[in-house]
């Protein structure tokens, strides 16, 4: 059974990756698709991207506590106990970052009406990303970013510590699960408002590194790593607005 759910939560990860790459490519050759943070996009298309961005970078890293989770249910079953249907505590997790997506067309809809479209514009575009680099960076370092990642990294801890039994147990086991991993990677994902929604080289980028991160061994130290990384590009890139490629 656990293999079949992980087979089915990698087939919904390509299937995702494959829209979001097809649609980075119609809004690429599209000629009314306008820059900026919302990419042109309304919000019901962006949030529709948003929700396909997040299957396709989260699902992979996520596995592990799906999996968990479906192997309790199912030792219950074989037991002649009461289990819950997974799919309970995956909803959760995705309206989480649905709403951080909202959340994330919100400041993206402030911004497009605060920047305007101009060389300057694009000057402080790059600038701001370059801020945001380094934030993210600071923000591996911090102690809620290792205490996100610990309750990330380690399933059966987990649900040791927040198991509910139940329905709405698994609920509020999805809902905290998904909270913890916007912890993790919120900033990171923030990222991609500037470098652009549908920009499939820094989505991979950051899956890689939220993969890495979560899954891996000597993934605290991963993360660790990344964050001189990433503050040494978004120093650079504040110096150098050029050299971090913006939606502007």
């Amino acid at each position: 059974m656990e293999r079949l759910l992980l087979v089915v939560l990698l087939t919904l990860a390509a299937a995702a990756w494959a829209l979001v790459v097809w649609q980075s490519r119609v809004m690429g050759g599209a000629e009314d698709m306008g820059a900026g943070l919302t990419m042109g996009m309304a919000a019901p298309l962006f949030l529709l991207m948003w929700l396909a961005m997040m299957v396709a970078m989260m699902f992979p890293a996520s596995a592990p506590m799906i999996l968990a989770f479906a192997g309790s249910q199912a030792r219950r079953r074989a037991t002649g106990g009461p289990s819950t249907p997974t799919w309970l505590f995956v909803l959760p997790y995705l309206a989480v970052w649905t709403a951080f997506g909202a959340a994330g067309y919100g400041i993206a809809v402030v911004g497009d009406a605060l920047v305007g479209d101009s060389m300057a514009a694009a000057d402080a575009m790059s600038r701001a990303a370059g801020g945001l680099l380094v934030a993210a960076g600071v923000y591996q370092l911090t102690p809620l970013k290792h205490a996100c990642l610990v309750r990330c990294r380690t399933p059966f801890m987990f649900m040791l510590r927040y198991w509910r039994d139940g329905r709405w147990g698994a609920v509020t086991m999805g809902l905290r699960h998904g909270l913890y991993c916007l912890g993790c990677c919120w900033l990171l994902f923030l990222l991609l408002l500037p470098l652009g929604v549908m920009n499939v080289g820094a989505m991979v980028a950051v899956a890689a590194l939220v993969f890495a991160e979560k899954a891996l061994p000597y993934g605290d130290t991963v993360g660790k790593v990344a964050a001189f990384g990433l503050i040494g590009y978004g120093l650079f890139a504040l110096s150098w607005p050029n050299a971090l490629p913006t939606v502007m």
